[in-house]
Parts: structure tokens; C-alpha cells; sequence
């Protein structure tokens, strides 16, 4: 599974393993255009052999959506136009703060937060969406 945090300047890509249990970090990608931030994704998805694809939604802490969930909706319904990858978006509140949190944590230092927090946001959307995803296959 690859997992993704759109922003406006960047996206950024996280991976799960084979078995869905794990989330790392993968990339960003800084944006440009649409198509070519679509191929840029959808290239790295070929390569790494993804099944399905986890994009985080930015609903506000009054579960409202707001101009950020619109246009990650408009993303969403143009990237089902391109890809024959399953999409599933999932509620991404507060997962900036917690990878910024997260890095601090790990020691990573300061000055690389900016460059690593998209991929490390989309790595914590991914295992929320893989740790729900196993949940409900394991009560069935």
C-alpha cells in the first residue's frame, strides 16, 4: 500500500510492507501540475509493486469539512481517472503534529523536519488505515 499526504506545495509518500503491518517513510514529491505530480506517484507506485493507494483526508477536529477536503476530494476523483489502484481516503487529524512530534522523538534534527514531515505524516496515515484494515479482517 502506498500512503499519501497532499499538501499544497508537496505530497508526501509512505509504504507499507507486503503483509499491510508496517508504514515507513518513502519520498516527497514536490508538486507542479497535476498529471505530472499523478505520474510522478503513480511511477513510484509501479515500481514498488503497490496494490492500493491511502489518502489522507483533512477533516477539521468538528469532523466539518473545510476548502483543504474539497480539493483532496477534486484530487481523489481526478486521480481515479488515471489509475486503476483502489483509493481509500482516511481521516489524517493531527498527523502533521505527530510526525513533527515523532521526529523529535527520534532525534532527527530540526533543520530536516520541513523536508521529512509530509513522508513521515503519510506514514502515520498509512499504519492508522493498515492497523483499522487488519482490526476488521482479523474480526471476521
Amino acid at each position: 500500500m502506498l500512503g499519501l499526504d497532499l499538501g499544497t506545495k508537496t505530497i508526501g509518500l509512505a509504504i507499507s510492507d507486503s503483509d499491510w503491518s508496517i508504514a515507513s517513510p518513502l519520498t516527497t514529491i514536490r508538486r507542479v501540475k497535476f498529471t505530472p505530480d499523478v505520474e510522478a506517484m503513480l511511477e513510484i507506485a509501479s515500481r514498488e509493486d503497490v496494490v492500493g493507494l491511502v489518502l489522507g483526508l483533512p477533516v477539521n477536529m468538528d469532523d466539518s469539512e473545510g476548502p483543504r477536503s474539497q480539493a483532496t476530494r477534486a484530487f481523489a476523483r481526478n486521480l481515479e481517472r488515471l489509475s486503476n489502484l483502489p483509493l481509500l481516503l482516511w481521516d489524517e487529524r493531527l498527523t502533521t503534529e505527530e510526525a513533527y512530534d515523532a521526529m523529535r522523538k527520534t532525534g532527527i534534527p530540526a533543520h530536516k523536519h520541513k523536508e521529512q514531515v509530509d513522508q513521515v505524516a503519510a506514514s502515520i496515515i498509512l499504519q492508522s488505515a493498515l492497523d483499522a484494515l487488519t482490526a476488521d479482517t482479523l474480526e471476521e
